[in-house]
């Protein structure tokens, strides 16, 4: 039987970029692996919803809409318990990740030699736009304060391209509703014995706040509690 892929793509306010967001996934080329396509919407006030009800008689895509915007980690768990696949990925409706990645993504789980991969946007080799300085700044950080809690080697904790194998995903308890969802889940993947977990290189077209970025410094302290109460709280 082939193995089967989720996407999980949780959206709120991207009616500029989600139907290329679906489409860009829609065209990779994955031999031998079937997918799906969990979108969540999370409350979107614009026309994302209008945008997505074309879908809805799609095969291969499922919807799922919050009624009130909750925050990415919200539409994270909300896609995640509507995943059927052997693999699952978050994909961001944003454009900043490329779904031509997935080949490369997956290679390492496929091959039997991992059961998490993250997409690092800093550990060179792939295209990558002049950004800010401060958010490269913040990202290093946390991964770094991550690195120390958890004795481990990771070069982008706050990576949007999260692969899991699905008995990882089941084994998580996450709580958190906004952007703190990503390392909440770094935390508990690092705290699963024996879990392999591989980093592969990835290209990275980060957006502007004019163009629709949302995170903010104030998610960056927030990433930084996060950290430190999942590594000494139960």
């Amino acid at each position: 039987m082939s193995p089967k892929l989720s996407v999980v793509i949780p959206t709120y306010n991207e009616a500029r970029t989600i139907e290329a967001v679906i489409e860009a996934v829609r065209g990779v080329r994955l031999d031998g692996i079937d997918r799906e396509i969990v979108v969540v919407d999370d409350g979107s006030t614009d026309t994302t919803a209008c945008l997505l009800e074309a879908y809805g008689a799609d095969a291969d895509i499922r919807l799922v809409r919050h009624e009130r915007n909750q925050g990415k980690g919200a539409a994270v768990r909300t896609g995640f318990a509507n995943v059927s696949g052997d693999i699952v990925i978050i994909q961001d409706a944003d454009l900043e990740y490329d779904p031509g990645e997935y080949p490369r993504l997956l290679e390492p789980i496929l091959r039997g030699h991992a059961d998490v991969v993250y997409g690092s946007r800093l550990s060179g080799g792939r295209p990558q736009r002049v950004y800010m300085f401060w958010h490269l700044v913040g990202n290093r950080f946390l991964t770094l304060l991550t690195n120390v809690l958890y004795n481990s080697t990771l070069t982008d904790m706050e990576t949007g391209y999260k692969v899991f194998r699905r008995e990882v995903v089941e084994q998580l308890s996450l709580r958190e509703n906004d952007f703190r969802i990503e390392p909440e889940i770094t935390s508990q993947v690092l705290k699963i014995p024996g879990l392999r977990i591989y980093e592969m290189p990835i290209a990275y077209y980060g957006r502007t706040y004019d163009e629709g970025k949302k995170i903010t410094w104030r998610d960056g302290v927030g990433a930084m509690i996060t950290l430190l109460r999942c590594r000494f709280l139960r």
